[in-house]
């Protein structure tokens, strides 16, 4: 049995042996391909400027393919945001924004918007036992703003608990 194949995450993704601070990716690595996408382009709409009329092998799909990858380059730049709030920060706004001593949290990051501006979603629960409240707070990972507060009692919990 010891043979068998069996489904696991690879090592690097194994957060359960992970020891120590958990950096979160920025989300300005984004600008990366953006730039490589951008010289791509140039260097097609050139070759297409030079060849247009010198062979039918290089036609005018260099021109359409430089015109793409010149609009996903430029997305990817302007859609490179550089977060300079992290979870933990996110998290004490959020604390700040609910109106109540919180307990239990989860963060994760969303994108908002057609450039995709980075936002922390945060996820919180009131510190009773069991949660009277919980709470939902959208934080703007680039300033820091928070941009959507919602609070609610738990439904999870009965009545006169």
């Amino acid at each position: 049995m010891s043979d068998e194949l069996r489904d696991q995450l690879p090592a690097d993704l194994n957060m359960v042996d992970y020891v120590g601070a958990y950096m979160f990716p920025d989300n300005s690595r984004r600008r990366i391909p953006g730039g490589i996408y951008c010289v791509v382009a140039v260097v097609l709409f050139a070759t297409w400027l030079a060849t247009k009329d010198a062979t039918v092998l290089l036609n005018d799909g260099l021109l359409i393919s430089a015109g793409v990858l010149g609009v996903v380059g430029v997305f990817s730049l302007t859609s490179g945001w550089r977060m300079t709030i992290d979870e933990k920060e996110a998290l004490v706004l959020a604390t700040a924004s609910v109106g109540f001593v919180v307990g239990h949290a989860s963060a994760q990051q969303v994108w908002r918007g057609f450039r995709s501006r980075p936002t922390w979603r945060i996820f919180v629960y009131d510190a009773q036992d069991p949660p009277v409240q919980r709470g939902l707070v959208l934080v703007d990972a680039i300033d820091g703003r928070v941009v959507e507060s919602l609070t609610q009692d738990n439904p999870e919990v009965p009545l006169g608990s």
